[in-house]
């Protein structure tokens, strides 16, 4: 792929050449590559699975440029070269991320608190918190908040926990997009 400087023959040309090569213009600039060529062999089980992804993910871009909210929050996060779109479509193909549970201030008691600090390659849009005791039933669940100016979220705990032995915890964070990650920890040891 090449950039194509400004002149008077290429300035703004896009399309495909023959079967030679393609014009693309991105950020004002002109881009020349080697035409595609089509495969002659069926694309696998996984190739279509993530064919039918991007095709999910270039509908939400498309709806999300529609969208005057989520089109200016996507614009204003594109970098050079980017537009809107891409970062569209790029945040729902990619999953928020959990990278680290403190249970540290979780003593069982309300008002005690855990922390989350979550990213993603946009936003996260909500963490979740379920709280169950070892035999599996609930103890209490609800939403963190976002603790500004930062990735940490804070659970403050409303129910009285008797017990954090074999106790687990279930985070699970959400993007823009709908995309899903949920992460599992023990808080307590487990009883023998």
């Amino acid at each position: 792929m090449a950039k194509v400087g400004d002149n008077i023959v290429t300035t703004g040309l896009s399309g495909k050449l023959g079967n030679l090569i393609v014009f693309r213009n991105r950020g004002g600039k002109t881009i020349v590559s080697k035409a595609p060529k089509k495969k002659e062999q069926e694309p696998s089980e996984a190739q279509q699975q993530h064919h039918l992804r991007f095709q999910e993910a270039i509908i939400y871009g498309k709806a999300s440029m529609s969208d005057s909210q989520k089109k200016e929050a996507y614009d204003a996060s594109a970098e050079e070269g980017q537009s809107g779109f891409n970062v569209a479509v790029a945040d729902f193909l990619n999953a928020p991320k959990i990278r680290e549970i403190d249970l540290s201030s979780y003593t069982g008691q309300p008002g005690s608190y855990i922390r989350i600090y979550a990213t993603d390659d946009f936003n996260v849009d909500s963490v979740t918190v379920t709280i169950l005791n070892a035999d599996g039933s609930e103890v209490e669940n609800g939403n963190a908040v976002i603790e500004p100016g930062s990735g940490w979220w804070q659970y403050i705990a409303t129910a009285t926990n008797e017990s954090l032995d074999g106790d687990k915890i279930i985070i699970r964070a959400f993007d823009i997009p709908g995309n899903l990650t949920q992460k599992d920890q023990q808080i307590g040891t487990i009883p023998r």
